[in-house]
């Protein structure tokens, strides 16, 4: 992790290029500039596994690469051409839940979208914004995606 200065805060925004990560990031953006806040977008990737079984990857695919064209694409998406913030893209290997934990100590925030089921359903399937809301050590926010 990069040095930064102490007093400086920070907004950690998870971003997977779903609607919910985007709409997280917009709204982490407004609340940075109020704040005067830099933005740490992370973007997480791991080999996918399927019950003990790795998954064929093709050899010339690059999961971090197709991971940060995905982050670098949300960011235009969410800051359009004039961001008022500092946003420091960062990709990382790894679980969702352990490398947003991870990332968000310290934090003066951390800022999740919710792709979840809701109701019942989501409480029986967990989540990566669930696991955050009961594990971060900063406070977290959940951004819904508004289909209006």
């Amino acid at each position: 992790m990069t040095e930064q200065n102490e007093s400086q805060r920070r907004i950690v925004v998870g971003v997977d290029g779903s609607p919910s990560s985007i709409d997280a990031l917009s709204w982490a953006i407004e609340q940075a500039r109020t704040r005067g806040a830099v933005i740490e977008a992370l973007a997480v990737w791991q080999h996918p596994v399927a019950t003990g079984w790795t998954v064929p990857i093709e050899a010339d695919e690059d999961l971090a690469a197709i991971t940060r064209k995905v982050l670098d694409d949300a960011v235009v998406q969410a800051a359009g051409a004039a961001c008022p913030v500092e946003i420091r893209p960062r990709v990382v290997q790894g679980g969702a839940v352990p490398r947003l934990l991870e990332a968000a100590r310290g934090a003066d925030l951390l800022v999740v979208g919710s792709r979840g089921h809701g109701g019942f359903v989501g409480a029986l399937l967990g989540s990566v914004s669930g696991h955050c809301v009961q594990h971060a050590t900063c406070p977290v926010v959940v951004v819904r995606h508004s289909t209006d």
